[in-house]
């Protein structure tokens, strides 16, 4: 049983390691993803090297595959909690007397807003910029102040020029 726990534990820190450098490379993070990558594949190499020893017992085999599975899982929730980059949320209100874009503002977002025409009538547009760890916070104020609002969130690839230029970390410069 203590074989079985050691090989799904190595699988999650392989596969959690993995995933996570994976989303560093993505992000830009070029050194932090290579550092990462020397623990990941010692990691790696440990478990496999376990198994391997052990192909006689199937359960060895079923922990390493549910190791992986778990490590998916964990990785994810970790690049979820870390939340690296930034996000655009576009959002469109019907309520467009309100002085929303001064609110995400004052709360520091960039925000860019004009007025559209939409199926009933006016509504206010809004490009928003933020970090993506800042996310929930810019949703829980755009519901507080205008519940209905109709909103999408990406995750921009590049940027030049504007006033966050100044904020963000070189590999966007």
């Amino acid at each position: 049983m203590e074989l079985i726990l050691t090989i799904i534990g190595i699988n999650v820190v392989y596969v959690s390691l993995y995933t996570l450098r994976m989303i560093f490379v993505i992000k830009g993070q070029r050194i932090l993803a290579s550092v990462l990558s020397v623990v990941e594949i010692f990691v790696y190499m440990t478990g496999l090297g376990i198994v391997l020893q052990n192909l006689d017992n199937y359960w060895n085999l079923a922990s390493y595959c549910a190791g992986y599975g778990l490590g998916v899982y964990i990785g994810s929730r970790i690049e979820e909690y870390i939340a690296l980059g930034y996000v655009t949320v576009q959002v469109t209100v019907d309520c467009v007397e309100i002085e929303l874009p001064s609110i995400l503002r004052e709360s520091g977002y960039g925000v860019t807003s004009w007025l559209a025409d939409g199926k009933d009538g006016q509504r206010l547009m809004m490009q928003v910029l933020a970090k993506r760890s800042n996310e929930r916070k810019l949703l829980d104020i755009l519901d507080k102040n205008c519940p209905k609002a109709f909103v999408v969130s990406y995750e921009p690839k590049n940027f030049k020029g504007g006033f966050w230029i100044k904020r963000m970390p070189k590999p966007f410069e």
